[in-house]
């Protein structure tokens, strides 16, 4: 299932602790995306803008873009690693063009 939320303090769905959540952040300081994958979306937000996170503590605050549900560890992983590929990128850059949320083309699923 995938999600795509607006402005900085989204409340994004609850679940049990053994779903993956693959996130996009986009940095307000710098407008630049960060790609990554957590258990815990709020938590993890959270440490983002408060800059816990090495990657990310120079360039806070975030939002969040797009959050995309996962069933496992494995499954967060490709996603997160197609999110960060080029086809990935190039997806993201024209959701940049075309606007938030993604459309969706008829017949097709979740963004791949």
């Amino acid at each position: 299932m995938d999600y795509v939320l607006e402005g900085s303090n989204p409340s994004p769905p609850t679940t049990e602790l053994s779903m993956y959540y693959v996130y996009i952040l986009q940095s307000l300081k710098d407008n630049r995306t960060y790609v990554g994958y957590t258990q815990n979306i709020t938590n993890r937000l959270h440490q983002h803008n408060n800059g816990e996170v090495r990657a990310t503590a120079n360039r806070q605050p975030f939002k969040l873009l797009y959050l995309e549900e996962c069933q496992n560890l494995i499954e967060a992983k490709s996603r997160e690693n197609y999110w960060k590929s080029g086809g990935g990128r190039r997806k993201l850059k024209k959701y940049f063009l075309d606007g938030f949320p993604p459309r969706l083309s008829s017949g097709r699923g979740s963004p791949k």
